[in-house]
């Protein structure tokens, strides 16, 4: 499956502690041919954004050694990424209302459903095909 915007592949940001859910994460995305990056730690992730990267969509585990990932999602929220969807993924129940709270645009529990994360990937590709910004 082949899902690009305009031209280009979505940039997703993967932030994620474990080496298997990131494989797995990493490798569906990969079949819808986006660009890839993993941020082992919230901290990472925030670095990205220092260091001027972009990204489409942020999937972000929440419990994660140095920051975990609603206080990261706090901070690039706070640089001004108010276009890129972020989404929580967690196993804990309380997990929702921790993302949400933080700027997350939705949440989602793991392990991360392949359909979920294919209309995820189908509604930013809409969005910014038609010029709407998330």
């Amino acid at each position: 499956m082949d899902f690009k915007t305009q031209g280009s592949s979505l940039k997703v940001l993967v932030i994620e502690d474990s080496e298997f859910q990131s494989w797995f994460l990493l490798a569906k995305l990969r079949r819808f041919s986006c660009e890839t990056t993993r941020a082992k730690n919230g901290r990472e992730a925030v670095d990205l954004y220092l260091e001027g990267k972009k990204f489409d969509i942020i999937l972000c585990d929440k419990e994660m050694p140095i920051m975990k990932g609603p206080e990261a999602i706090v901070k690039i929220r706070s640089m001004g990424s108010t276009e890129v969807k972020i989404v929580g993924m967690s196993a804990d129940s309380n997990a929702p209302e921790e993302f949400m709270s933080a700027g997350a645009d939705m949440f989602v529990p793991k392990p991360m459903d392949f359909e979920v994360l294919e209309a995820i990937i189908k509604e930013v590709i809409n969005k910014k095909n038609n010029g709407v910004c998330s």
